[in-house]
């Protein structure tokens, strides 16, 4: 959400803070009570309550002795989005083309503040750990798609970004100097793709270089991932960086049919 001194004149408090109250739950937050939302989205009780029972009223969150819960109507907001925006369409055939020739898994990430949204997901992996599923968001600075998005931005909003990152360690092997990850970056925008080796999950090694518009701005980016033990990221770079870029240029080259999507992706 934008800082107040961001808003526009016409900013609605009322339906922001609905809004905050259904992106507060999460896998750690599934039900919480009414002054459990409170805190976590920052509101007074009396706030909290009018929105819950505003959002409940419209089908979008269910309650249950005291506590309260998403309810299967909220995913109508996430699917409206996902099919205007023409997501299968355009972005499946090339994952699951991927997916076909290596095995493991295949995403299109995009940029968010601190965090990578997936906006389009193909898996062969049934292991339990970090699922790349259509909507998961995941910090940045622990995802090669997030490496990738991270080393695009100018000099200054990518500076801006490593002083006020929170980097916080998902595995022991998570970077979490600033220093170093600015390396990293560094290395990433001369190299043209970025790898990770258990930074978001452990068993996750992954490859992912960028989906560029025809200014040749970076607008997502594309990554195909298997199992550390498995895969390093030398194999992937041999075996699999060409077909990810000849990929993310086939994307490109389609999202520009679609300009919903290259608005969506294009921010």
């Amino acid at each position: 959400m934008r800082p107040h001194d961001q808003r526009p004149p016409e900013f609605v408090e009322a339906l922001a803070k609905g809004i905050g109250i259904l992106e507060a739950f999460d896998a750690e937050h599934p039900a919480m009570t009414l002054s459990e939302v409170a805190r976590r989205v920052g509101l007074s009780p009396a706030a909290a309550r009018r929105s819950l029972i505003t959002l409940e009223a419209m089908g979008y969150v269910g309650k249950a002795e005291k506590q309260f819960f998403l309810r299967p109507r909220i995913m109508t907001l996430g699917s409206a989005f996902h099919f205007s925006a023409r997501f299968d369409e355009v972005l499946q055939p090339d994952l699951r083309a991927l997916v076909d020739r290596f095995g493991d898994a295949a995403s299109v990430g995009t940029l968010d503040g601190d965090d990578v949204i997936y906006v389009a997901h193909v898996s062969v992996q049934r292991a339990r750990r970090a699922a790349a599923v259509a909507g998961a968001r995941y910090p940045a600075h622990c995802t090669a798609i997030g490496r990738v998005l991270l080393a695009a931005l100018p000099d200054d909003r990518r500076r801006a970004w490593l002083d006020g990152a929170d980097l916080h360690p998902l595995t022991q092997k998570t970077v979490t100097d600033k220093a170093a990850l600015a390396t990293i970056l560094n290395e990433v925008r001369t190299e043209g793709y970025a790898t990770t080796v258990d930074q978001l999950d452990y068993g996750i090694t992954a490859l992912a270089v960028p989906i560029r518009d025809t200014s040749g701005r970076t607008i997502a980016a594309l990554n195909s991932s298997g199992y550390t033990g498995m895969v390093t990221p030398q194999d992937l770079v041999r075996d699999r960086l060409p077909a990810l870029r000849e990929t993310a240029s086939h994307i490109a080259h389609e999202i520009q049919r679609f300009p919903v999507l290259q608005s969506v992706l294009g921010g």
